[in-house]
């Protein structure tokens, strides 16, 4: 048995010793984005990969916010960002509620679709969306640019709410309907409030998709850089002749702050929510 248990212990070290690995190689990038950041032009291209720098320099986390007007870009990234989840959770929460919880003529039609949805790739919805923005005369606003990043199926989180609803007991409704609750009510101060483990998933995922897109807000912003947000600002530092190494560093460790701290503060109910999709 002694021996069992030490040939045991020695195995999950092993294995703890090889997911450390693998775990150092994963943050290598991101922990040396973070360096750079740190480092002079001349002392980047001449320390290359090493990750501590001589000395620490603020100045790119300066000029990235004043010179490459990151302030402006930042607050364009939060307004579209923010719009963008909410118009989303809503959304994809009511539908489905809708499909997970009733029976209809054409449920199957409907899934089938929003599924080949999938199939289509982003580009090629690129033109019919800015012409259709174009028509509606939002093609240089944030407006616009909201209404196009949150359009879509969102198939992920549709069959997401419509696994969890579908999952919750009917005497809930029921209970509902006894007490004079319409739909509406049912809808927005039982079920919807129950699916935080969900709406958290959502918020995340969603709020990363929106935070880091790059071409519709490029497209959208083309000839409105007051318009940009972080992504495509980043791009912006990117000269014809130069290009600012350490200042797109500093640039992406300000893009990434926001996205740490929502799964941060919403980590547990992600956690919860892609568990219980599984389990459903």
């Amino acid at each position: 048995m002694n021996k069992e248990k030490i040939a045991g212990k020695i195995g999950k070290s092993v294995i703890y010793v090889l997911l450390s690995v693998v775990a150092l190689i994963w943050m290598y990038p991101f922990i040396w984005m973070i360096s750079a950041s740190l480092k002079t032009q001349s002392e980047f291209f001449a320390s290359g990969l090493s990750l501590i720098p001589e000395s620490l320099n603020f100045d790119n986390y300066v000029r990235a916010w004043n010179n490459a007007n990151f302030a402006v870009y930042f607050k364009n990234s939060i307004i579209v960002t923010v719009s963008v989840v909410v118009i989303v959770l809503l959304s994809t929460s009511a539908a489905g509620y809708v499909m997970g919880r009733y029976v209809f003529v054409g449920k199957k039609l409907v899934m089938g679709i929003f599924m080949a949805s999938i199939t289509i790739p982003l580009v090629f919805t690129v033109i019919p969306i800015y012409e259709l923005l174009k028509e509606m005369g939002l093609e240089q606003n944030l407006l616009g640019l909201i209404l196009a990043e949150a359009g879509g199926g969102h198939v992920i989180f549709l069959m997401l709410f419509s696994s969890f609803y579908g999952g919750l007991p009917k005497e809930l409704e029921e209970a509902a309907t006894i007490d004079g609750s319409g739909f509406m009510k049912t809808y927005s101060s039982i079920m919807f409030p129950l699916a935080k483990p969900i709406m958290a998933t959502v918020v995340i995922m969603q709020f990363i998709w929106t935070w880091n897109s790059f071409l519709l807000p490029l497209i959208v912003t083309l000839s409105k850089p007051e318009m940009r947000t972080l992504a495509v600002g980043l791009y912006a530092l990117r000269g014809e002749n130069v290009v600012d190494w350490t200042g797109i560093a500093a640039g992406a460790c300000i893009a990434v702050l926001p996205i740490i701290l929502i799964f941060v503060c919403l980590q547990k109910y992600f956690v919860d929510g892609v568990a219980g999709a599984v389990k459903s």
